[in-house]
């Protein structure tokens, strides 16, 4: 009784270090931004992505590893020859990519200055990415499988841009290093086997990691829909994004146990912000 009484309480002082670090209430906002550094990467734009966060991990550290990375990944893919075998795609890709990123100040004033790298990789994976510091890659399959418009592929890359701008891996490696910490001290404190805090890190990432996680891609769908409306690209193409995932991808994972909202739950939210940021859209077009 006493044992499950110490992984309870050990649980429970996991879960209110996690969540009074990552999700603080304003009273603690001021003692945790002195204490942690905690500030928002972007500035608001028309969506709000102002979120104040926890840094703990360098962003040099990040950009290196995404550099490294990167490199590694188109070294593959050249040697493969699946790397920018088609111009005119390439092209199309880099044209969309080059107005999102031009008004990516809007979020952040120092993006101009970034080393930004846009790369199209033939395969048949469904998926697009951008690592920390800007460096994209477009992955063929996506474009083909969705029959993507120039409009939708926008609200992709968009999309992805915007997780490199609010820094999204690194508030998550930050986050993970809190989580991991403060199991290791309330584990020794308690005397928790290892089984016990596999049990305690297994509660606390469907408890916390992965509504963070849904958090961020919601965050990025919100920023990158503002970015293609800038851009030129009307923002009502974002939802038609998810409108052919669902066509593609059929039965789903549980949105509970998932690191990304449910594609009924983004078409929600996106319907929302489209409409918000369309007078950007149709002051871009003028």
């Amino acid at each position: 009784m006493k044992r499950l009484q110490k992984f309870i309480y050990a649980f429970l002082f996991a879960s209110a270090l996690s969540v009074t670090v990552l999700s603080p209430s304003a009273s603690a906002k001021g003692f945790l931004s002195r204490l942690f550094g905690k500030s928002s990467t972007t500035s608001s734009g028309s969506v709000g992505a102002d979120r104040e966060q926890l840094m703990l991990v360098s962003a040099e550290d990040m950009n290196k590893s995404a550099n490294e990375q990167y490199a590694q990944v188109l070294s593959e893919a050249k040697t493969a020859g699946t790397l920018n075998t088609d111009t005119n795609v390439y092209n199309r890709v880099n044209t969309i990519a080059q107005k999102l990123i031009a008004q990516a100040g809007v979020f952040r004033s120092d993006a101009k200055d970034w080393d930004w790298q846009v790369n199209v990789i033939k395969d048949d994976t469904v998926n697009a990415w951008c690592m920390p510091g800007g460096k994209i890659v477009v992955y063929t399959g996506i474009i083909d499988s969705l029959s993507l418009t120039d409009g939708e592929l926008a609200a992709v890359m968009g999309h992805e841009i915007s997780h490199a701008l609010k820094e999204h891996s690194r508030e998550q490696a930050s986050k993970q290093y809190v989580q991991q910490t403060g199991i290791a001290v309330v584990s020794k404190v308690a005397g928790i086997s290892e089984t016990g805090q596999n049990v305690l890190a297994l509660g606390m990432q469907y408890g916390m990691t992965l509504p963070f996680s849904r958090d961020c891609e919601t965050e990025a769908d919100n920023m990158g829909t503002e970015l293609m409306a800038r851009a030129g690209y009307d923002p009502h193409e974002a939802i038609n994004v998810w409108n052919k995932m669902n066509k593609l991808s059929g039965a789903s994972v549980p949105e509970i146990l998932s690191t990304h909202p449910s594609n009924n739950t983004r078409i929600k939210n996106l319907t929302t912000i489209a409409e918000k940021v369309y007078p950007l859209y149709q002051a871009a077009v003028k």
